[in-house]
Order: C-alpha cells, then sequence, then structure tokens
C-alpha cells in the first residue's frame, strides 16, 4: 500500500478500497470514527489524520480497516523516535501541531531544500501571534483543491481553516504531508523573514521577505506574471 497526496479522509478511503478488500464505505467509517480517535488519544477524527504517514506499507488484502488503523498507529509511534521528539520541542508544537503545519508546508512547496526556510517563516508568525495567512488552508476551508488563484473575495470564506481570519494553526491537517516535510518543520531554519511568495519565473520557487514593503514588491511581481500568463 502506497500513500501519498490525500488531503482528506474520504480521499483516502476511496484509494484504500482499491488496494484493500473492504470498500469505501467501510474505511470512511473507521477514518471518521470519533470512540476510535478517541482511543488512540485524539480530539476527534481529523486530529487522528496525523498518524497517517506517507510510505509505502505491506498488508493483506484482507485487512479490515480497523486492522489498518492499528497498523499505520503503530507506524505512527515508530515514526515518532526520541530524536525527532527532541527536535520537535524546538518548535515548541506538540506532534499534531508539527503534522498541521508540515501539511501547510508541503502544499507551499515541493521543493524539499526550501521546505525548512517555509516552516521557519510559520515559526516566526506563529512566535509573533501574525496570523499564517497561507493560502492552503483557503482552498482547504473552501473544499476547492483546483483553485489556482487566490482572490480577495476567498480571503473573508468564514472557517476554522481560514488562517486570514484566524491566528494560529487550522485545527488539523489540510493534507497527509510528507515525511520530508515533516522533518522540515522540525528542522526548521532559524531566520528573521515574515513574509514569502512565489517567484514570478514558475519555477516552483519563492521570494522571501523581512519587511512589508518588501513582500508587496514579491506579490506584485508574481501577480503581474499571472496577469501575463491569464491565470485565473
Amino acid at each position: 500500500v502506497t500513500m501519498n497526496n490525500v488531503k482528506i479522509p474520504a480521499q483516502l478511503a476511496g484509494k484504500l478500497s482499491k488496494q484493500f478488500e473492504a470498500d469505501s464505505v467501510e474505511f470512511v467509517q473507521v477514518l471518521t470514527d470519533k470512540a476510535l480517535a478517541k482511543k488512540l488519544g485524539f480530539d476527534n477524527p481529523l486530529t487522528m489524520f496525523s498518524i497517517f504517514i506517507p510510505n509505502t506499507y505491506e498488508f493483506y488484502w484482507t485487512a479490515t480497516p480497523e486492522e489498518f488503523v492499528d497498523r499505520m498507529y503503530k507506524e505512527y509511534k515508530r515514526f515518532w523516535t526520541a530524536e525527532r521528539d527532541a527536535k520537535r520541542k524546538r518548535s515548541g508544537l506538540n506532534r499534531v501541531e508539527v503534522v498541521t503545519l508540515a501539511s501547510i508546508v508541503y502544499e507551499e512547496t515541493r521543493k524539499v531544500d526550501e521546505m525548512p526556510r517555509i516552516a521557519g517563516v510559520y515559526v516566526n508568525r506563529l512566535k509573533k501571534g501574525i496570523p499564517l495567512q497561507a493560502d492552503p488552508t483557503i482552498k482547504y476551508a473552501m473544499q476547492d483543491f483546483g483553485l489556482r488563484r487566490i482572490l480577495y473575495r476567498h480571503l473573508k470564506y468564514e472557517s476554522p481553516y481560514n488562517t486570514y481570519i484566524n491566528r494560529g494553526l487550522p485545527p488539523s491537517p489540510i493534507c497527509m504531508p510528507s515525511i520530508d516535510a515533516i522533518d522540515a518543520v522540525l528542522n526548521f531554519e532559524k531566520h528573521d523573514y515574515i513574509f514569502f511568495c512565489a517567484r514570478p519565473t514558475f519555477d516552483g520557487y519563492h521570494n522571501f521577505a523581512r519587511t512589508l514593503s518588501e513582500h508587496n514588491a514579491n506579490a506584485k511581481a508574481y501577480q503581474r506574471e499571472l496577469n501575463k500568463r491569464k491565470i485565473k
């Protein structure tokens, strides 16, 4: 079983139903089971989503959804080594919060070498009490994952996941982040950047800024390029 690029439990259930005897309805029931989440020590099924670490795992085709979650919980506990937990304390975040921040970092960039720098921006914002203002949280809040351009009206969307109108981290991960993204949060880069914006070169990298005026200049250059490429 290979798990990656999953944003919500229903999507995970759909993928798993193709690899197991149980169907997606049975998987959804278990993945959204409040009692099971509590039993594993999570507030709710959405925070329990943080136990699913993308990787390739061997299973019998006949494994039940309950057996699948039980095995994933064991893998999660194995993943959180003493070394990772020691690094985690540097950020002041608990495990669910680390995975939640990693999910934002993962949605912001696929460039592994840039992930610790982006994580550092968000850690700076959390420590200063500045809203994260992470565009991927808007897509998650609206459950519109195909949205290519976040507009001003989207920023007003009422949801606990909207990090433009709520301070701090969203209530749970907004996707299943890669191990690289989780480790990037644990090894976040120490710097004094507060902003970042996609480069107008569209190479997948970002320009970082310490001040709003610097950031506005970066953002304008990017918006100009979006308009030029007619990306709506």
